[in-house]
């Protein structure tokens, strides 16, 4: 699908700034760099590939539940050292490693923890680094995992200096090197406030102190907060704040109620106007795009970047040191992620990587401040996450891929099509088709909740179903976001009716495509996904065998008043969640249900499928529960042993009470 792009200049159709010798720059730059690309690249990708037989018919499962060997790579500012968070083992064991860019062959500098696990790192200068870790901690009798974070030198020497426990890093302040911006409750009220942390010595500062009505601050460039969000419990509405640049009066910039909402986030505030913010905004359209706003005058500016089919994703920001801040592009998403370049010269440097890559999703994980060092990382359906390092514009190395256990061989590329709902409303949907000769059994995916969606790429659920035999579909049905105003609200209040058609009529479609048939179907979602998983266990004329339902969401009622830490959205939402409550009708259901949860899930919590099962025993109905120990509601956030168990299961469960 060709999107057709609109840039605001006098409000005409264009394409991107550049010119003929950008593009002689990029084509130049790509020769230079297919003709230098360094011998150790090819050969460790040959390595890689070669340890996979191809003619292996089904690889190990710890081949998809292994976690990431990679995590992070990212350079220093000044290009000299690369850090990379790696792991010890198959379960994680996560270490940060630093290496000298010149010589990535010496020994690095190793730093680690027994007592928390490893999850990103930050460089804050050459010399210090933020280090993001989770522990799982028993509070007031209740064991969850917490978000912790420590500053340590990257030579390993001296002592970690940690921030306060559930701190929010909201600003890493590039004019203050020796200061970040944090976020955590301060005075145990429960209410977030805005602290300054010193990275050197570990002391803090107040900034701003929070009311029970007022969170989400957002800071500019100079580390000034100015921005905000404030719940109206009066008219159950959610207003957006800004500051002018040096005062301290907060004006409403925008309201948005569950009932006239639209598309509204702050992006940034503009480098080259600071009264001035990005936002992402329907202003009359259906499709979201990127305007300015003035904060002083209340007045948008013509759309500068929209799309026809798709909302716009957001803005493209230089982090050059010189020019960090400035306004360099756009992103949006028409099946997988693409980029609309202002600048000449970013887009003849990104096109340049995109060349050496052909048919891979090209971003950068990381840039020194003169682009001597750039850590690119590759993705795509067949590629769960390569990292290259590119020195001074004409040497690419290969750093290491997230899962050296899958080969493109082993994976299978994704379609993106539409299809028409039995209302005719159009459905998105990504499909991964396995190997061999259709029809296959076959799985609908539903993403979580609701207000989300699918990007393509790489999506482990789908590659490890397709590897074994499954076709799989994700549809992004309504009430999914990224696609329109219309198709985001036609989904409110529509729980368990036109929203779980949409998903019936996806398994129809691969249907109707020759891909599957009509006795061999099923159903599998995680979070929100694992309610339409229970609604889709019990519908009349039911199209599938079987469910599996992950974490799901069984009681309506109760699910309104646990809606997750966004208490901004959770009040937004809320609202908008009627229809269909599984625990209600438990008594209808009428096929095999898997039903698997994690016993600290503090965001759907784990009573809801405890009181599914419970009730399905009293009905007598076929079920198996799985409850996963330890394990957090995010699926990205599931350990090596709770992966193993829940494949294990799932593929378990499909063969034998599904398809047998």
């Amino acid at each position: 699908m060709e999107p057709l792009l609109s840039f605001s200049l006098g409000g005409t159709w264009g394409h991107s700034a550049g010119g003929a010798e950008n593009q002689n720059l990029g084509k130049r730059m790509f020769a230079r760099l297919k003709k230098v690309i360094s011998a150790s690249v090819v050969g460790l990708l040959s390595l890689a590939i070669s340890q996979i037989s191809t003619a292996q018919e089904k690889l190990p499962l710890d081949a998809f539940a292994s976690l990431p060997a990679i995590l992070a790579v990212k350079v220093s500012p000044d290009g000299k050292q690369l850090g990379m968070i790696r792991a010890t083992g198959k379960d994680g064991g996560y270490i940060l490693e630093i290496f000298q860019t010149k010589n990535l062959k010496r020994r690095p500098v190793r730093i680690g923890t027994d007592r928390m696990e490893m999850r990103n790192f930050y460089w804050l200068n050459d010399e210090r680094v933020l280090v993001d870790f989770r522990q799982l901690l028993d509070d007031a009798n209740e064991r969850e995992w917490v978000g912790k974070s420590a500053v340590v030198n990257s030579d390993a020497k001296g002592k970690w200096l940690e921030l306060p426990d559930r701190a929010r890093i909201m600003n890493l302040w590039e004019k203050n090197p020796k200061e970040i911006l944090i976020s955590y409750d301060a005075n145990d009220n429960r209410v977030p406030d805005v602290v300054r942390f010193n990275i050197r010595n570990g002391r803090t500062s107040m900034v701003m102190r929070s009311d029970e009505r007022t969170g989400n601050y957002i800071a500019d460039y100079d580390g000034e907060v100015r921005g905000a969000t404030r719940f109206d419990s009066g008219a159950n509405s959610i207003i957006q704040l800004a500051r002018v640049k040096g005062d301290s009066k907060w004006k409403e910039i925008k309201v948005i109620n569950p009932e006239l909402r639209e598309t509204f986030e702050l992006l940034d505030f503009s480098i080259e106007d600071p009264n001035e913010v990005y936002v992402l905004s329907n202003q009359g359209e259906d499709k979201a795009g990127v305007y300015t706003l003035n904060i002083e005058t209340g007045e948008y500016s013509e759309r500068l970047f929209g799309l026809r089919s798709v909302d716009a994703g957001g803005i493209l920001q230089s982090f050059k040191k010189d020019s960090y801040g400035e306004l360099i592009g756009f992103w949006y998403n028409t099946g997988d992620q693409k980029r609309y370049y202002l600048d000449g010269q970013e887009e003849a440097l990104f096109k340049a990587m995109e060349g050496l890559f052909p048919g891979k999703r090209v971003s950068y994980a990381s840039r020194s401040d003169n682009d001597n060092a750039i850590v690119i990382r590759t993705t795509g359906a067949k590629d769960p996450g390569s990292f290259y390092l590119l020195l001074d514009k004409s040497k690419l190395e290969f750093i290491g891929a997230r899962k050296p256990q899958l080969s493109e061989e082993a994976l299978v590329d994704v379609e993106y099509k539409s299809f028409k709902a039995r209302d005719g409303l159009k459905i998105p949907s990504y499909i991964t088709i396995p190997k061999g000769e259709a029809p296959f059994p076959a799985i609908v995916l539903p993403h979580g909740g609701p207000w989300a969606r699918d990007f393509g790429g790489y999506d482990e659920w789908a590659q490890l179903l397709a590897h074994h035999g499954y076709v799989v579909i994700q549809p992004q049905f309504r009430g999914s976001e990224g696609y329109g105003l219309n198709h985001w609200m036609a989904g409110d209040e529509k729980w368990g009716y036109e929203m779980q058609d949409d998903l019936d009529d996806a398994a129809m479609y691969l249907v109707e495509r020759g891909l599957a048939t009509k006795d061999k179907l099923a159903i599998f979602g995680w979070s929100y996904g694992g309610y339409a998983a229970f609604a889709g266990s019990m519908r009349d004329n039911n199209v599938y065998q079987c469910a599996i339902a992950g974490a799901g969401v069984s009681d309506l009622d109760s699910i309104r008043g646990e809606l997750g830490a966004n208490r901004f959205l959770r009040e937004l939402q809320r609202p908008t969640i009627q229809g269909v409550s599984p625990i209600d009708q438990v008594d209808k259901v009428n096929i095999p249900i898997l039903v698997v949860h994690g016993d600290i899930d503090i965001r759907v919590h784990v009573s809801h499928s405890r009181r599914f099962v419970s009730r399905l025993k009293a009905e007598d109905k076929f079920h198996k529960y799985v409850e996963l120990k330890d394990a957090d509601h995010f699926s990205n956030t599931l350990s090596y042993d709770h992966k193993t168990e829940f494949y294990t299961e799932l593929l378990g469960w499909l063969e034998t009470q599904c398809f047998n």
